[in-house]
């Protein structure tokens, strides 16, 4: 498979990139917890069929120590016993969050009250700036058709 193509290194796409990238930052930077963001990206990147990102991130969650039995849980986290009910909040928010077109109300109340329970306001603001970011690069990998498996942790920095 080849890229329709090559994004990372058009101009344009770098203007947009960093932008896209400085909000990645800030909330990589957060107090949101590091094994929470990995597993709403890889989640999310899931649902979107972002092979690009799933490789990603899965393999960063992996260099950062995480273990392989929950990352190949991540996709029927609610039948798994390995997440912790803030990791269970923060994937449900992040599943309706990035499903929003598939369900009339968006989020519900009931999944960002559960969500409020694990978090506090400035993580809360992260998690919902990362559902974001993750989708934002969901799509531009797959209309892209970005492939995936060539991902070395932390090629991007």
């Amino acid at each position: 498979m080849e890229s329709r193509l090559n994004y990372f290194s058009h101009p344009l796409a770098g203007k947009v990139l960093k932008h896209i990238n400085s909000a990645a930052k800030v909330v990589s930077d957060s107090t949101l917890p590091g094994a929470v963001q990995e597993l709403v990206k890889i989640r999310a990147s899931q649902i979107n069929g972002c092979g690009f990102c799933t490789d990603m991130h899965t393999k960063d969650a992996i260099a950062a120590g995480e273990a392989p039995q929950r990352l190949h849980l991540v996709a029927a986290w609610r039948e798994a016993k390995v997440f912790t009910e803030a990791e269970r909040a923060a994937l449900e928010l992040a599943e309706q969050g990035t499903r929003i077109a598939d369900a009339a109300g968006g989020v519900t109340d009931e999944a960002w009250a559960n969500a409020t329970k694990h978090f506090d306001e400035d993580q809360l603001v992260a998690l919902i700036s990362l559902i974001a970011v993750i989708n934002a690069y969901n799509r531009i990998n797959v209309i892209n058709q970005q492939p995936a498996g060539d991902y070395q942790p932390g090629q991007f920095g």
